[in-house]
């Protein structure tokens, strides 16, 4: 026990949280070196690496406001080539209506003339028909006729001449009865 009591005097006397003198330096000139090894080589290596991650922060932020001030303007120049193509198509079907009503105007002046001519084409068979069997009809009824005529008066008016002449005045006199009596 006597050792215990030597043992608890010594320390007594010494203070537990002030470590003894030569562990202070010790610890103190490792503390110095390890800080002094940091900062030459630790220190130099952590702030480069720092400053690269800055400039590369800084550098993608300068790329990404260039991107979009391109952005922008390749938007603004879509946009004004969408306006020019949508004016361009405007005028495209402006044209095309116009185009079509100039066609539909000469189909429609082409239709006319087509039906004026044919018009014209069946007014004039029309007359010719009319005069070919006026014609016809001439002759038919200057035989009638003729032949009527033979009957009574008893003799043969085959002589063609005088045939002829019968027929035509007796038509000319039939055809003025027809205007007088209008």
């Amino acid at each position: 026990m006597s050792q215990l009591l030597i043992l608890a005097a010594e320390g007594e006397a010494e203070n537990p949280l002030i470590p003894p003198i030569p562990e202070l330096v010790i610890g103190l000139l490792a503390f110095v070196i390890v800080f002094g090894f940091l900062a030459k080589k630790l220190l130099p290596n952590i702030n480069k690496v720092l400053e690269e991650r800055r400039e590369a922060i800084e550098g993608g932020i300068e790329k990404a406001e260039a991107a979009q001030t391109e952005a922008q303007s390749v938007l603004e120049q879509y946009k004004a080539q969408l306006a020019e193509a949508r004016h361009e198509a405007a005028r495209l079907r402006q044209e095309a209506q116009e185009q079509g009503a100039a066609l539909i105007a000469e189909m429609r002046a082409e239709g006319q003339r087509q039906r004026e001519e044919i018009v014209a084409a069946g007014h004039a068979q029309i007359e010719a028909d009319r005069k070919a069997a006026a014609s016809a009809l001439r002759q038919d009824v200057g035989k009638l006729a003729t032949e009527l005529a033979g009957k009574l008066v008893g003799e043969s008016l085959e002589d063609h001449a005088r045939q002829s002449r019968v027929i035509d005045r007796f038509l000319d006199e039939l055809e003025e009865k027809a205007e007088a009596g209008r």
